[in-house]
């Protein structure tokens, strides 16, 4: 049996089709490094990891009990601690990323990002595996890395565990959001 439903849903007259779509499946990768332990790291990258367990301690978390501490490290040596700071209001808190990387902004414009390092820890669970970024903190590290000009290192922690590391936020951010027709896009310029 054939209903007219049936007919309007499957069927599609000739004078609808205007030509063939042509779809090109593409796939990328990504290139990081994976490492047993800090200890295989190198000294600059070991000392910045244990930089981001310390920042572990200013962690504002009551609600996940989900600690996140961030260290950055600039060109000029300087490194930068940030941890998450939640809120009640869940909307209005803040990754330990952009937290670090806001500070940046503020307190050292125009400073040149050299790598950072990202760990987790909570009392609820042994977390096994690095913790990466969020999509929000990845769209911000790229707004740094366009403005600075520079790639930054990525180093992901897990405390007691394994490190990845990453060369720049592309690798981590395939499809980051750059619309050049929005204002300047000279962004270089703009620093301090």
């Amino acid at each position: 049996m054939f209903s007219i439903s049936t007919f309007f849903l499957y069927y599609v007259p000739p004078h609808f089709i205007v030509g063939t779509i042509a779809m090109n499946k593409l796939n990328f990768s990504v290139d990081y490094e994976a490492y047993e332990g800090i200890e295989e790291l190198a000294a600059n990258d070991k000392s910045l990891c244990l930089d981001a367990v310390q920042a572990l301690n200013t962690s504002w978390s009551p609600y996940s009990n989900f600690k996140v501490g961030t260290a950055v490290r600039l060109a000029g040596g300087e490194v930068v601690l940030g941890s998450n700071q939640e809120n009640l209001a869940y909307p209005s808190g803040l990754c330990a990323e952009r937290v670090a990387l806001f500070t940046i902004g503020a307190k050292y414009p125009g400073a040149i990002i050299e790598s950072m390092v990202i760990t987790a820890h909570t009392d609820n669970f042994k977390i096994t595996t690095p913790v990466t970024c969020c999509g929000a903190c990845l769209q911000v590290m790229a707004e740094f890395e366009r403005k600075q000009g520079k790639e930054i290192g990525v180093l992901f922690y897990c405390i007691d565990g394994k490190v990845l590391k990453v060369q720049g936020i592309k690798s981590l951010l395939p499809f980051v959001f750059v619309e050049d027709r929005l204002g300047n896009t000279d962004l270089t310029s703009h620093r301090g």
